[in-house]
C-alpha cells in the first residue's frame, strides 16, 4: 500500500454512517475498493450501502467528498455505487464488531 492509499483510507475512517454512528464506513465494510492514480490526480471509490434503499446515501457520499477534498483538494473524485456483491455483515473489517453482529 502506498502512502496516498493509506492517507485516503485513513481519512475514510473518519466518515460515519449516520445510522451506525459508532462505526466508520471503512470498518463497516461499505468501502469495497479505493483506486488512486496519482499521475492523473484521480481517486475512485467503489462502495455500497447497508441497503439499496439507504436513506443516507446522498449524505454519506457528500461526507466522503468533503473528507477527500480536505486531503486531496487537487484530485478529482469518482464514487461508484454497487450492490454486486451485496454488502453483508461478513464484510465488516473488525472482529469485535463482527461478534456484535453475531458473525
Amino acid at each position: 500500500m502506498n502512502n496516498m492509499q493509506k492517507i485516503v483510507e485513513d481519512k475514510l475512517m473518519t466518515v460515519y454512517d449516520p445510522e451506525f454512528p459508532m462505526v466508520d464506513i471503512f470498518t463497516l465494510g461499505l468501502i469495497y475498493k479505493v483506486t488512486i492514480k496519482e499521475s492523473e490526480k484521480t481517486i475512485h471509490v467503489l462502495m455500497s450501502f447497508t441497503t439499496p434503499a439507504c436513506p443516507m446515501a446522498e449524505m454519506i457520499q457528500e461526507m466522503i467528498k468533503n473528507a477527500i477534498r480536505e486531503i486531496a483538494p487537487d484530485f478529482s473524485l469518482d464514487i461508484e455505487i454497487t450492490f454486486d456483491p451485496m454488502r453483508s455483515p461478513s464484510m465488516i473489517r473488525d472482529e469485535d464488531l463482527k461478534k456484535m453482529f453475531d458473525m
